[in-house]
């Protein structure tokens, strides 16, 4: 396909993305899961592109071919329980992964590149969360060329092993081929995970061809090497040994489908069962209503297991967390988003003492997993958060973390019906930021005395709940209307750019981690580099890739 050609397809208005799948549906991953080891095998589909005009050559790889290894990774914790280790493997011959697309990356706005990169990052992140929490290791099993964005899955993993055949070589060629950097976590992951010497890590990250064999072991980039006529072998063994040093399953752990969410969607926006998600386009904001369990929670762990997906806080996670993707690739226009509450609060209050009193059971244990990370997920998204509790309202355990997560909250100060903030056993951590802190011990930063005081409990009415420092604005029910209607309107005027790096740097205060190096990287260097003419202008490398011509660059240091 000509080069104009497949601009003029992949510039035409995108339809909407849909981010839920499952295994039956997908078109580039082969799931295998007997037993205590499994394997995910890469078999990308070449004319599987979200978008006409790019095939997935070599093993490639779009945010479709991501979509499927997110939900993988996710039924392997609440299907499969019995895994304890997940092998990568490549369908290919010679090949394990030629990273993200080219010109899927060339060919998509600003927007999805960043959006694309950050979704990544998030599916390695649940990956090593995986790993962490739920005793399932994963091995990166190389049997072929690994470059860029396979590299950075193979990061992901707590080991790689690497064929040893002269040919094979990882690489990540982003800096040299592309102008770009291989999605921020590649780089954080060298240094920070594997512990590559900073000089080192500086000569692998800029050789286009790469590292093979021995010298990649020497210097920490896979952790073993098997000949072709071993490498099974050497991945059977590698597995077993990672299987039978993870924790093993529960003896409750029996697997629980997660059923398909199956939203109604309109042109105004997306209704689930316990999450709503309305447009306002004029005013370029949205709401999130998310309502409280309407059911009774399950009373002891066989109940809880007969429940299943649809136990209120994991039905609710996995639907926000939908609703928070939409937003992200399907809504770009939408800079403000008004989170709301709605239904009982003692209702969110009992089911938040039930889960903490089933607690170490494994669908109680895995559910509070889940919803941290969507959590996480709203922390990382490039919208500015407002939370608003109307009169009678509360923002209430789990649900006073969205609270906690807005950039800003305001409680009506009505006089009959005040809103409110109640905490539960939920706030104490249970759904830890990305810097390893809870929400309250974010915002009381350097005051943990402060911070403790918070206990599960405890409840605020609006003016207390802003004079103790966990609402920003409390205005009385005379001056509600007013006062939402110009703070809102006064955030979707400000600069998108400008909103987006004030708040990834305001929200993560207090210390660096791994997954906030790779967000804050993302949000500033790869946003900027992404725009820059080096690798976007008419000659930038990004471009010209595979083009007779040679890219062009501005060589003046920022």
């Amino acid at each position: 396909m000509a080069d104009h050609d497949r601009r003029a397809l992949m510039s035409a208005a995108p339809p909407p993305i849909s981010f839920e799948t499952r295994p039956g549906r997908y078109r580039h991953w082969r799931v295998e899961a007997e037993g205590p080891v499994a394997s995910l095998t890469l078999a990308v589909d070449e004319s599987g592109g979200l978008r006409p005009g790019y095939p997935l050559k070599l093993n490639s790889y779009d945010l479709g071919v991501d979509i499927e290894l997110a939900d993988a990774v996710e039924r392997f914790r609440f299907e499969h329980p019995q895994v304890r280790c997940v092998v990568f493997r490549s369908a290919l011959d010679r090949v394990f992964c030629s990273g993200a697309n080219i010109f899927m990356l060339a060919g998509s706005s600003h927007g999805f590149k960043v959006n694309f990169c950050k979704f990544t990052n998030e599916t390695r992140l649940g990956i090593e969360d995986a790993s962490r929490h739920s005793g399932q290791r994963y091995l990166a099993a190389l049997s072929g060329a690994c470059a860029g964005g396979g590299y950075e899955l193979a990061l992901a993993a707590d080991e790689i092993l690497l064929i040893d055949d002269g040919a094979s070589a990882i690489s990540l060629p982003e800096a040299p081929l592309l102008g770009v950097l291989p999605g921020t976590g590649g780089l954080t992951r060298l240094v920070d995970k594997r512990r590559v010497r900073r000089d080192r890590a500086d000569v692998f990250s800029t050789l286009a061809e790469g590292i093979r064999g021995r010298r990649a072991l020497e210097w920490g980039l896979v952790d073993g090497l098997a000949p072709r006529s071993r490498f099974e072998e050497g991945v059977r063994e590698r597995a077993a040994a990672l299987a039978a040093s993870a924790p093993g399953p529960p003896p409750e752990a029996t697997g629980v489908a997660l059923d398909d969410l199956e939203p109604e969607e309109s042109a105004d926006g997306v209704r689930y069962r316990h999450v709503e998600l309305t447009f306002d386009r004029p005013a370029r904001t949205a709401t999130l209503l998310v309502h409280a369990p309407e059911d009774p929670f399950p009373q002891d762990a066989d109940a809880l297991s007969a429940v299943g997906a649809s136990l209120w806080h994991l039905r609710m996670a996995r639907e926000l967390d939908d609703a928070l993707c939409r937003l992200r690739f399907n809504e770009p226009q939408l800079g403000v988003v008004l989170l709301r509450v709605a239904g009982d609060p003692e209702a969110v209050a009992e089911a938040d003492r039930r889960l903490f009193r089933l607690g170490k059971t494994w669908l109680a244990r895995e559910t509070r997993l889940r919803l941290a990370r969507t959590l996480r997920r709203l922390d990382q998204t490039a919208r500015s958060f407002f939370a608003l509790a109307e009169a009678g309202e509360r923002f209430t355990g789990t649900l006073a973390e969205l609270l906690l997560a807005a950039d800003r909250s305001y409680l009506c100060d009505d006089l009959d019906r005040p809103a409110g903030v109640a905490l539960t056993e939920m706030n104490r951590g249970a759904c830890p930021m990305g810097n390893g802190l809870s929400r309250l011990e974010s915002r009381f930063l350097g005051d943990s005395e402060r911070a403790a005081a918070f206990g599960p409990g405890v409840a605020f009415e609006a003016a207390e709940a802003e004079a103790r420092g966990l609402a920003t604005f409390a205005p009385d029910d005379l001056d509600w209307e007013d006062e939402i209607r110009v703070a809102v309107e006064e955030r979707a005027r400000f600069s998108p750019d400008a909103m987006t790096g004030m708040e990834a740097s305001l929200r993560f205060a207090g210390p660096e981690t791994l997954e906030t190096k790779i967000f804050g990287r993302l949000s500033a260097w790869q946003n900027w580099i992404f725009q820059r003419p080096n690798a976007m202008g008419d000659r930038g490398a990004l471009t010209t890739y595979g083009r007779p011509e040679r890219h062009a660059f501005d060589w003046e240091r920022t």
